[in-house]
């Protein structure tokens, strides 16, 4: 643990293995991380993936997920998994944003906000959900209990509590009624997460963390970490039990993150795993530990490799630019991912300019061994009271580095 009693390196237990903290949880949300396979999560050292309950409910189906035997046999996953509520999807769809929430929206405040050119496909009530499915246009509905029913279904060793998210924008009004509402949704959850417990008894057990909201207020930060940590199932046989673990989520603007992580770690329960829902660039990663978060997850590393933008302890740059045409060097000096050890930067540049597909896996190999790598780092350092003194040398060298094609 951290002097300031907050920062801490762990294990979380589940059904498919243990999980050392912090640690990043590679994000495959179509239950398949985009351009690689299993067995490359697996060489990249990720000890766990993520997937998406709202995805998977579109396509193919919970049932058939269900029918496979769960979602780690489906997708020939063996270690522990998580699936994601579905909740960002839903606010996307309500609000027309996509993955760019934290902006600076000063003097912006509007509840019904919607980004240019698109349309509101998502409304929320105090039931619940009702959305339109970005594939074909057809309506369907989310409440805390389908959400259980469907997250249940896809079998995932730790899973999420139905929530609503908001945006930046919205106003602080806004921001009060949706953290009761969510608080309301928890309560919901929880009591359907045991009856399908009890239902489905022939399963491994699912553990089930609440979703903590509030935006980047304190007072409602604070106030929804109290109400999660009370709450308990009304369900018989389930009273004196609350959630194995929260999330905290929402849209945070990177300056406040240090902040808010470290005010829900004030207020959680020390016993409980905390996860950082969308998080993983190296300054993020270091603020969150250092104020208690244990397990992020994030779409970047992968995202940014399909773009060919590279991660490196010196920097990110981008693979495509002209100095690295002739470039017969690994993409980082002394990584130790298949990547490194066996191509170029010239390779790439050549593969990626000529769109073979071949690029987007090498370069994702190396972005999710990347940030995996540094979690690992943080936690070897934290376990050996050296955490202040590699975050000064990393951060140093990875935002005041120079490398060629530097982003």
């Amino acid at each position: 643990m951290l002097p300031n009693g907050l920062g801490r390196a762990g294990t979380i237990t589940t059904p498919h293995g243990t999980i050392k903290t912090p640690a990043f949880v590679v994000v495959g949300t179509k239950a398949t991380v985009k351009t690689l396979t299993p067995e490359q999560v697996s060489a990249a050292g990720a000890q766990a993936v993520l997937a998406n309950a709202f995805h998977l409910y579109l396509q193919p189906g919970p049932d058939i997920v269900d029918e496979a035997g769960g979602l780690g046999r489906f997708m020939n996953w063996p270690g522990p998994s998580f699936t994601d509520s579905g909740g960002f999807q839903v606010m996307s769809l309500g609000v027309g944003f996509k993955k760019v929430l934290a902006m600076d929206v000063t003097g912006m405040q509007n509840d019904d906000v919607i980004a240019e050119g698109r349309q509101r496909d998502a409304r929320v009530d105090e039931d619940g959900v009702t959305f339109k499915s970005p594939l074909d246009g057809s309506m369907h509905r989310f409440t805390a209990e389908i959400s259980m029913g469907v997250q249940h279904q896809l079998g995932a060793d730790i899973m999420f509590a139905f929530d609503e998210l908001t945006t930046l924008m919205n106003t602080r009004g806004y921001q009060e009624e949706s953290v009761e509402r969510t608080q309301r949704w928890a309560q919901r959850c929880l009591d359907e997460h045991s009856r399908l417990t009890d239902a489905r008894s022939g399963h491994p057990y699912q553990a089930l963390f609440g979703v903590v909201q509030g935006a980047q207020y304190e007072d409602l930060r604070r106030q929804a970490c109290q109400g999660l940590r009370a709450t308990r199932s009304g369900v018989a046989g389930h009273e004196q039990e609350g959630f194995d673990g929260y999330g905290i989520g929402g849209a945070i603007e990177k300056r406040h993150l240090g902040d808010i992580v470290r005010w829900c770690a004030e207020e959680l329960p020390d016993d409980r795993p905390r996860h950082l829902l969308g998080i993983s660039e190296p300054d993020d990663l270091f603020a969150a530990c250092a104020a208690g978060a244990d397990t992020f997850d994030c779409v970047n590393p992968s995202r940014t490799a399909r773009n060919a933008a590279i991660y490196t302890a010196r920097g990110r740059y981008n693979v495509t630019t002209a100095a690295n045409r002739r470039a017969f060097e690994p993409l980082e000096a002394g990584c130790d991912c298949y990547t490194c050890t066996h191509y170029t930067r010239a390779y790439l540049h050549h593969l990626f300019k000529a769109h073979e597909f071949l690029a987007k896996t090498l370069a994702t190999i190396h972005n999710e061994r990347f940030t995996i790598r540094l979690v690992d780092s943080i936690r070897h350092a934290m376990e050996n009271g050296e955490f202040d003194a590699l975050r000064t040398e990393f951060l140093g060298s990875f935002y005041g580095g120079a490398v060629p094609g530097r982003v």
